[in-house]
């Protein structure tokens, strides 16, 4: 006798990642699910661009084009607006971050259930999580690669030197000489406390959002599930919640390649 399906569940099973181990300890757990899943929209996301520019051209544009030119200009003006600099790598990496995260994001729409029994049914996967910005590993690792960037053109830009004076002597400053050694211990741990808290309030609002506003589309399914009643109810809840989903997905994205902006400005500027 099958189970009883309760709304924990139904809720555990489809959060519940496809992972094969690659060694001793958690640590080493692979998440196939998201990997593949955030390559697969990579690649979906470069042959959309690529396409668009192959068939690009110098007159009137068409619809496609347009729509890419807008997005691109959009990026750049956000870029402009806070980079000051050469943004020959700053303007790429705001559209590939932006572009990407919301390609992630825009996976919760997809029919839980329908996709659940596709993963099932044609790749003979059981457990499937097809959000990979639901999965904290995911926004972490984007944040950190963000805060890693951040880190090297500190390095480049500033030297060891410049970037280790700004890490002691801001924003207290070293004077009076006399009490120096304490306002450079509270100028480092000032500085090490915003470094650390970047990468985690960079990746944990993304995450937090779209694991919230997956688990509110799962209750909503499985409303659906309950009789012809909670299929009518949840069909009209679920219209509503996809239609505000929908700003939280871009308004998620759009967040995070701010961020990513703001830091690579960071990483130009001296205090």
């Amino acid at each position: 006798m099958a189970a009883e399906l309760t709304p924990s569940s139904y809720i555990q099973h489809h959060l519940t990642q496809r992972t094969i181990s690659l060694g001793e300890g958690s640590f080493w757990t692979l998440h196939v699910d998201t990997v593949v899943t955030a390559i697969v929209l990579g690649v979906v996301a470069l042959g959309l661009l690529a396409w668009v520019v192959r068939g690009a051209t110098a007159g009137v544009p068409g619809k496609r084009q347009a729509f890419v030119e807008l997005l691109l200009g959009f990026v750049d003006d956000q870029v402009k607006g806070i980079f000051h600099g050469e943004r020959n790598f700053v303007t790429p990496l705001a559209i590939t971050v932006f572009v990407w995260v919301l390609l992630m994001n825009a996976m919760d729409f997809l029919p839980v259930d329908l996709m659940a029994w596709v993963t099932e049914n044609v790749f003979h996967q059981h457990n499937w999580k097809p959000v990979p910005t639901s999965d904290v590993n995911t926004t972490f690792a984007l944040a950190l690669s963000v805060w890693l960037l951040m880190i090297f053109f500190n390095l480049k830009i500033k030297g060891v030197g410049g970037w280790m004076h700004e890490l002691l002597c801001t924003p207290f400053g070293t004077r009076p000489l006399w009490i120096s050694p304490l306002l450079v211990t509270f100028n480092l741990l000032f500085n090490l406390v915003e470094y650390i808290s970047k990468p985690l309030s960079h990746s944990l609002r993304l995450y937090g959002n779209m694991y919230a506003g997956e688990i509110i589309f799962l209750l909503l399914w499985m409303w659906a599930a309950t009789g012809l009643v909670g299929s009518f109810f949840s069909f009209w809840l679920g219209m509503g919640w996809a239609i505000f989903h929908i700003l939280i997905v871009a308004l998620q994205a759009y967040i995070f390649m701010m961020l990513t902006i703001v830091y690579m400005s960071m990483a130009h500027e001296s205090h």
